[in-house]
């Protein structure tokens, strides 16, 4: 010490500001609960200008009620805010930009706002920050992203205010956390107060704020796949997909993505996978939500666990009964939680299964397409293999091309996609659009989904490219080209490349998997409408409206 001054300051500065900010609205509070037509008046005490502000706003629970108000807060008081949030999935997550509420945002995905995202960057309405995974955006609010101000959703509080958030737990306990162990304030809406808890999900301690919502927060079904739209062309897809891949390289841990194709492969375990005699060989252990289509899998006995980032609506009964395969509380509810499950499906996985909207000549792929800021949300975090796992499998181990002393396997990175989506727009591209939208949004790099040397197979209606197997660059691009159809990258295929890498193991097409084109038929699938799956459920799959046709 001896020379060096010591800093004289105060280290409590966040934790004075917050007490400070509390104390503004005692005489709105009764112990922790706001009465929700005090709302905004709260918000317009509690919330300073700039401040990070991180909205719950997952694929699922959406904090509604507190999202419509602060679209209400007057810009006056409040402005400039550094939004964060998972999923920009709702109008007035954008209103307040417009407003001037609110400056900067860093996200995940946007979905159904991502063409407003890109209007609003281009008219300079919206300043963009970065397009994250879920991960990579959990991790920087306990570093550099840490919020001055979390507005969350839980299903129940008590009178402590301890909540239950139910089979959607997602990112609360994560968003919560980063805040309140911060000298942030937490505020949460919940749909109502009881006596007694079903269990305790997070403890009152660590909650500032419990708001009952004027209504139950938003929930969707993103991963219900009505099987009845389910095609020939996705059947046969999944044939190759379980024969050329998950029996091949005995994949048994997975994550699927929520598409048709991967629904098809759900639905053919208990046909296609029995004849071929896998049950117990692969696919016993997931990382997904409740998907409705796992259901026959369950069912006839293929599936052991599944761990899940959230729940689905209408699946609660049918996981509440099934304990022995999803996590489960006493209470008999689901518990989910996105950034472990997130966790799980990077490296405890043999394999993760997604599609994408274009793939260039290299393998490199995105979602965000011209016009389109969508983002990618987990796909990246999955969708690549993570250099510091250290846990062998069969399947892992499988994907090593070097006899070296210290080669390692790889994790199986499987894009499964039609070689056209909808309005007839080729998959396989020359140059991904990703690369224009980076410029027009001023990002550091273009918002790739996954590179080209994560993924390991390329399944597409004509074929499978085993990428992993390539030993240049120029050998991946051929693959690429072989199962790339009529597009622009599959016009330049060499005939005579094509037929050396099937002798070689390099691309493989359905013959060549003992697979007729002609077998793949619906009356494969193990189920063919929602109403097959509620009779697979005994009736405990309870479906929206909007899936029922009976």
């Amino acid at each position: 010490m001896s020379g060096i001054k010591k800093t004289s300051k105060s280290w409590t500065t966040r934790r004075d500001q917050k007490a400070a900010r509390l104390a503004k609205i005692d005489q709105l509070l009764k112990g922790k609960l706001l009465d929700n037509e005090h709302i905004i008046e709260a918000l317009e005490l509690l919330i300073s200008p700039g401040d990070k502000v991180v909205l719950e706003g997952d694929n699922q629970k959406q904090a509604s009620f507190l999202s419509k108000a602060l679209n209400e807060v007057s810009a006056d008081k409040i402005n400039g805010l550094h939004m964060i949030m998972s999923s920009i999935s709702r109008p007035e997550h954008l209103d307040i930009f417009e407003k001037g509420i609110a400056e900067k945002i860093d996200f995940s995905y946007a979905g159904a706002q991502s063409l407003r995202v890109s209007q609003m960057i281009e008219d300079g309405t919206l300043k963009m920050g970065e397009i994250h995974t879920y991960l990579e955006l959990y991790g920087r609010l306990f570093i550099d992203l840490i919020p001055n101000i979390a507005l969350v959703a839980a299903d129940k509080a008590d009178a402590q205010g301890n909540l239950y958030t139910g089979a959607n737990t997602e990112e609360t306990p994560t968003i919560i956390e980063a805040t309140a162990f911060k000298d942030g304030i937490v505020i949460v809406q919940v749909n109502e107060l009881v006596e007694e808890l079903p269990r305790v999900d997070i403890p009152a301690s660590w909650i500032d704020c419990i708001v009952v919502a004027n209504q139950p927060y938003q929930l969707e079904a993103l991963f219900t796949r009505d099987p009845r739209h389910i095609t020939e062309l996705q059947i046969l897809m999944a044939m190759m997909t379980i024969r050329g891949i998950y029996e091949r390289h005995s994949v048994q841990s997975l994550n699927h993505g929520i598409g048709f194709n991967t629904a098809a492969i759900e639905l053919l375990l208990p046909t296609y996978g029995e004849k071929l005699g896998l049950k117990g060989k692969i696919c016993k252990h997931w990382a997904l939500n409740p998907h409705p289509t796992l259901i026959p899998a369950i069912e006839s006995g293929w599936i052991e666990s599944v761990h899940c980032f959230g729940g689905e609506v209408g699946m609660e009964q049918y996981t509440a009964g099934r304990p022995d395969v999803f996590f489960t509380g006493r209470d008999g509810s689901l518990r989910s939680n996105r950034a472990i499950c997130q966790v799980a499906g990077q490296y405890a996985v043999d394999a993760f299964v997604g599609s994408t909207l274009q793939i260039d000549g290299e393998g490199n792929s995105s979602t965000v397409t011209s016009g389109r800021l969508s983002g990618f949300g987990g796909a990246p975090n999955m969708g690549h293999d993570p250099r510091g796992r250290r846990h062998s499998t069969s399947a892992w181990l499988d994907m090593m091309n070097d006899k070296h002393e210290l080669a390692r396997g790889r994790k199986l990175v499987v894009q499964m996609v039609e070689t056209f989506q909808s309005g007839n727009e080729p998959v396989f591209v020359e140059s991904l659009d990703a690369v224009n939208v980076a410029k027009q949004a001023n990002l550091a790099t273009a918002p790739v989904m996954i590179y080209g040397d994560d993924v390991t197979h390329v399944v597409t209606e004509e074929g499978i490219a085993y990428l992993y197997k390539a030993q240049s660059l120029e050998e991946r691009k051929a693959a690429l080209e072989a199962v790339a159809g009529v597009t622009p990258i599959g016009l330049r295929h060499n005939q005579n490349k094509v037929e050396r890498m099937r002798r070689d193991g390099l691309v493989a097409f359905p013959e060549d998997l003992q697979i007729r084109r002609t077998e793949a038929k619906r009356s494969l699938l193990a189920a063919k409408s929602v109403e097959d799956l509620v009779e697979w459920s005994d009736g405990l799959y309870n479906p929206p409206a909007k899936f029922r046709s009976w």
